[in-house]
């Protein structure tokens, strides 16, 4: 597996990274174990958690999903094989990115990991009311101290970014190596727009979230009748149906069957071609499910299908 390298930072990353998002969710730990051992097995190592995640689930509290793969750390005896990446700001236990929040939920999530450090530590989205410099400094801390390797960022806004990453070297601060913004061929303007051009100049590593669109670039969801396949997406699926989700689905579906692929696995390959791009985030329910999709991290696209993928998904 060719790894790529996160931003300016000494990680090592493969481009697909595994979404811990349903650990806890609709994976219950027996079958996250044999997911995260898949997952490692096919040569990936990048695993991507919240300390939120599962607070949404009626009886959960938050940090299901850290819990669930610190249990598997201690089991597996794989915590050198994998880089850990988890986040902070959105639960309500830790609610933003004032310096005592950020070093309290770091302490919260390294003894549900079971590790002694975090690979890296995200903010989980802007928190405007901290200035910048606080809360970078309180990054940077973290990383003094050997808890955190390397620091990123998740839903800022170019503006934002921009300022964080100007903060951290006129004040010499461990700075944001990673973006993980939404995008995926139904989901481009956000990111292309603004955020795509100073990851670039700026050599910060993207971690796309969403990269199937929610799974409607599964091509599992095709019109109203296709909603029952899930209990969870159908509100957000429901939204890419219309002419241009038809023209991004037979897009797939050509290029597809050109390559004896899934329309998941070309969406995937499509994110991992694009420029700043370091990995791209998946789920998976089933060990047959991620296998699929781990195809789509060898699978190279032409010249010609990206831009057939990309004039389709234009708006």
């Amino acid at each position: 597996m060719k790894l790529r390298q996160l931003g300016r930072s000494p990680l090592q990353v493969a481009p697909l990274a595994l979404g811990g998002n349903v650990f806890g969710w609709s994976v219950d730990e027996a079958r996250s174990f044999d997911l995260l051992d898949a997952f490692v097995d096919h040569g990936f190592n990048l695993i991507d958690t919240a300390d939120v995640y599962e607070a949404w689930v009626p009886g959960n509290e938050g940090g299901e999903s850290e819990t669930i793969i610190g249990n598997w750390l201690a089991r597996s005896g794989k915590r050198d094989k994998v880089v850990i990446a988890t986040k902070v700001g959105k639960w309500a236990r830790y609610p933003g990115l004032s310096p005592t929040n950020i070093r309290e939920a770091a302490e919260d999530s390294l003894r549900r990991l079971r590790t002694d450090r975090i690979d890296l530590y995200q903010s989980h989205e802007d928190d405007p009311k901290v200035p910048l410099e606080e809360t970078l400094r309180a990054f940077d801390d973290l990383v003094a101290a050997g808890k955190v390797r390397v620091v990123g960022a998740s839903n800022y806004a170019a503006t934002r970014l921009k300022d964080a990453l100007d903060t951290s070297a006129a004040k010499g601060l461990a700075r944001y190596e990673s973006m993980q913004p939404e995008y995926n061929l139904m989901d481009r303007q956000g990111f292309e727009e603004g955020l795509q051009p100073l990851c670039v100049n700026e050599q910060v590593g993207v971690i796309s979230y969403y990269s199937l669109a929610s799974g409607f670039l599964s091509g599992k969801y095709r019109g109203e009748a296709d909603l029952g396949k899930s209990k969870v997406r159908g509100g957000k699926v429901r939204s890419y149906f219309g002419e241009r989700g038809s023209r991004v689905l037979d897009a797939l579906d050509n290029v597809a069957g050109a390559h004896g692929a899934t329309p998941a696995q070309v969406a995937l390959a499509w994110v991992m071609a694009q420029p700043a791009i370091a990995a791209a985030i998946v789920s998976a329910t089933s060990v047959e499910q991620l296998d699929d999709i781990a195809k789509s991290a060898s699978l190279v696209l032409t010249t010609d299908e990206l831009a057939t993928l990309h004039t389709a998904s234009g708006s």
